[in-house]
C-alpha cells in the first residue's frame, strides 16, 4: 500500500498538469454520485424512505460526504493559493491602507477561506 502511495505522490509531483484535472474530475464524479449513493444506502436498509428516520438517514448519508468533499476541495484550493500568496505578501498588500479600505480588503481576502469560527463552528454544530 505504501508503494502505491509513493508512486502516486511521485507521479503527481512529476505530472502536475495531468494530476490536477484528473483530481478535479474524480472529485466532481464523487460529488455527482452522492444523491444516488445516499438513496441506495437508505434503500438497502430496512427503513421506509418516506419515514422520518428514512429521510434523516438519507440526509445524513448525503450531507456528511458532501461537506467532507467540499472541505477537501477548499483545503486543496487554498493550499494551491497559499503557495502563490504568502503571509508576507498579504501583509504587504494590507499595510498602508486606510482603516476602512484595509478592513474591506482583509474581509475580502478572508471570504474565500471558510476556516473561521463564524462559518466552521455552525457548520459542524449542525451535525451534532
Amino acid at each position: 500500500m505504501q508503494a502505491i502511495a509513493l508512486r502516486l505522490k511521485r507521479w503527481s509531483i512529476e505530472q502536475p498538469l495531468i494530476f490536477l484535472p484528473l483530481a478535479a474530475a474524480v472529485w466532481f464524479a464523487l460529488y455527482q454520485t452522492l444523491i444516488p449513493a445516499s438513496e441506495a444506502l437508505v434503500g438497502a436498509l430496512p427503513v421506509a424512505r418516506e419515514s422520518h428516520l428514512g429521510s434523516a438517514l438519507q440526509f445524513f448519508f448525503y450531507d456528511t460526504p458532501k461537506v467532507l468533499l467540499l472541505l477537501t476541495g477548499i483545503v486543496f484550493a487554498m493550499g494551491i493559493v497559499h503557495t502563490f500568496v504568502s503571509p508576507d505578501r498579504t501583509r504587504a498588500l494590507l499595510s498602508g491602507r486606510r482603516l476602512g479600505a484595509g478592513n474591506v480588503l482583509a474581509a475580502s481576502l478572508g471570504i474565500v477561506t471558510p476556516f473561521c469560527s463564524c462559518s466552521a463552528v455552525p457548520l459542524f454544530i449542525g451535525f451534532l
